[in-house]
């Protein structure tokens, strides 16, 4: 039986839960076998039935389990790869990917840089962490209704010891349940790191938009600037499995001796 024959029998497969391990009803989908290939892997990872960094089955196992071709799976898994869900290793298979393994999945987020080009991996500075209640904006950013908890962050990044980002950081609250200061200080490592190995919740992709603005007095007093100082503000929303948008975070930067970088391809 062909791929194309197999595209429905693959789907309902996935709702089941036998062949695919979907936890979730699917329907009948027109998109290309690869997609729904993808898209079936997709949800077993947001069930988290493969950890981040470990290896997820072969593609000859993979095909077998959905009774596709292998260059089918290949196809969605170098989807998957391309989003930095998943990455290949050479010789070793493919493997969830982590927020906690590499360097360059440390800076992936990170957009300052220093003014001679260097990378630099700054030192954070976890101010303080405070409950509150969802405003109308914040709310739409991270869709959640008005009024229903969050944890706000606040958190000062330091390059060459320099305080250069002022970053205030707004979650769910039911994402982050246990999420205090002296719990993320005992952590070590990224941020990023932190939310994914602690509360299973993995950024994937982030949208952003950079303004200018000029330095308020708290702002001045943590950035060593003077007041009305000209500042970027970058307001970023980051998003896990589904699209499903779970911070929004806005960062003021002096760029006295860094710039915002980001590559466009």
């Amino acid at each position: 039986m062909s791929d194309v024959a197999l595209a429905s029998h693959t789907a309902s497969a996935g709702a089941s839960g036998t062949a695919a391990g979907a936890t979730a009803p699917e329907t009948p989908s027109f998109q290309p076998l690869y997609q729904q290939i993808k898209g079936l892997l997709t949800q077993r990872l947001e069930s988290g039935e493969w950890r981040p960094g470990e290896a997820i089955p072969s593609e000859q196992d993979l095909a077998a389990q959905f009774s596709v071709s292998q260059g089918t799976v290949r196809k969605a898994i170098d989807e998957l790869a391309g989003e930095n869900i998943v990455v290949r290793r050479q010789g070793k298979g493919t493997f969830v990917a982590t927020h906690t393994e590499t360097k360059s999945s440390m800076f992936r987020f990170l957009r300052m840089r220093r003014n001679d080009g260097q990378d630099e991996y700054p030192a954070s500075d976890l101010l303080d962490v405070r409950r509150g209640r969802a405003t109308a904006e914040i709310a739409r950013a991270i869709d959640i209704k008005p009024g229903d908890g969050v944890l706000v962050l606040r958190r000062l990044l330091r390059y060459g010891g320099e305080p250069t980002v002022l970053d205030e950081i707004t979650l769910p609250a039911a994402l982050f349940k246990g999420l205090t200061k002296e719990r993320f200080d005992a952590y070590e490592g990224s941020m990023y790191g932190f939310f994914e190995t602690e509360f299973g919740v993995r950024m994937l992709r982030a949208e952003e938009q950079v303004k200018a603005v000029a330095a308020d007095p708290v702002t001045a007093e943590a950035l060593r600037v003077g007041i009305g100082a000209p500042l970027l503000c970058v307001e970023r929303i980051a998003y896990t499995y589904g699209d499903k948008p779970v911070e929004f975070r806005r960062g003021l930067c002096t760029t006295r001796s860094h710039h915002y970088a980001n590559t466009l391809s």
